[in-house]
This record gives structure tokens, sequence and C-alpha cells, in this order.
């Protein structure tokens, strides 16, 4: 029996003294620390709590999630060596994007974005383009997805971020932009043809979100 003072106290002749147990929480710790590094060549694990990170990562991201997935995204012991988005997000090198599975006007969408620490998304490459058309084809959820590009001034289209936008590096559909007055907002239509965009009014349509990743 073990006294208040910690100490262990023998029972009746014979007995064997009561041992004291080691701390569960303590077994839990080594018994995920070995999970992990032997486990670390199947890439993903999850993070219930993200570990500390330096202040050049999104903060306003990490605030509003409690729950990563990582991948690795270096050898073991080389420094940083885990790339996290927010569970149910989807990665696709350094970034991280949400589609939405609800529906909202424009500048909703904007703010719903922006709430969550990101932005709605700003396309800059034909892979991350392919990636989408993707990920819009398998959602299965809507046709329309707002990405973050948007015309102030009939033909001005501007991306949310301010990256100037390049008309020979955009992926319209044949015979879009129609320029419209009542057409100034854009999305990603679900098509397998990543030449998939439409200027469409700004009503209600699902959305991307895109944040950086975080390193841990």
């Amino acid at each position: 029996m073990m006294t208040p003072g910690g100490s262990t106290s023998r029972g009746a002749a014979g007995d064997a003294p009561v041992e004291k147990r080691s701390c569960p929480l303590l077994s839990s710790l080594v018994l995920l620390i070995s999970a992990i590094v032997l486990k670390a060549s199947l890439i993903s694990i999850w993070l219930v709590v993200p570990c500390s990170r330096s202040g050049d990562q999104p903060a306003a991201l990490q605030q509003k999630f409690m729950e990563w997935q990582c991948v690795s995204a270096v050898p073991q012991g080389k420094g940083r060596g885990w790339t996290c988005c927010p569970k149910g997000w989807k990665r696709f090198q350094g970034s991280c994007y949400y589609l939405s599975d609800d529906r909202m006007r424009w500048n909703e969408s904007v703010q719903n974005c922006t709430g969550m620490g990101s932005h709605l998304v700003v396309i800059n490459t034909e892979a991350e383009q392919v990636f989408l058309t993707e990920e819009v084809q398998q959602s299965g959820v809507g046709f329309n997805y707002y990405i973050g590009l948007h015309a102030p001034v009939v033909g001005q289209w501007q991306w949310v971020d301010r990256t100037p936008y390049n008309k020979t590096a955009a992926f319209w559909r044949s015979g879009e932009p129609s320029n419209l007055t009542v057409e100034m907002c854009v999305v990603i239509f679900r098509m397998s043809n990543i030449q998939n965009w439409n200027d469409i009014r700004c009503e209600h349509h699902y959305r991307i979100c895109e944040a950086a990743a975080v390193t841990v």
C-alpha cells in the first residue's frame, strides 16, 4: 500500500511490496513517438494541436483550426520535416485548399475565406489549375466554384490578392469571358477540360479558399 508520503508499505508477512505504476501519459507519448518514427515513410500523420511555429507562418489560419493533416516534407532529422493543412483541406505543393459544400454570394465568399485565415483561390500555374479541376470533378457537390478573380470594371479582371492578371495564363471556356455588366465574378465550372473558367453573376455559388501550408 502507498503511504501518503509516497513510500511503499508491506502488507501481511510474505506479501510482495506494491510497485509504483509508471505514468500512463508518458507511456502513451513514448508509443506515439515510436509509431511516428516507424511510420514516417508512410507520409501522413494527424496532429490534434499544431506544434509551435515561427512568425512567418500563416498565424490566422493556425488560430482557426485544431486538427491538422501533415505530410513528410524533408527527410527526418534535417530541419522542419512536415507540411500541414487543416483537416478536411486539400494540399497541393505549398498551399492548402478548401472546397465548400455550401453556397454564398461573392462578397460573403470573400469574407468566409478571410475569416478562416485564407482567401479565394488565386491560380498561378497550369499545374494548380489541373489539380483544382480534378478536385472539383471529384467533389460531386456543385458545378460552379468561385475563384478569386473578379472585375470591378467590365473587362478589367483582378485577383483578390492583387496578383497581376495575365490573360495568356488564364483558363477560360470557349467563348468566355462574356464581359457583361451583370457577370463580374468568375467560377470554375465542373468539367474535365482545364479550360473551365466562366464569368458569371455574383450570386450564390460554391467557393474554393486557399492558404499557405504550415510547416512544423
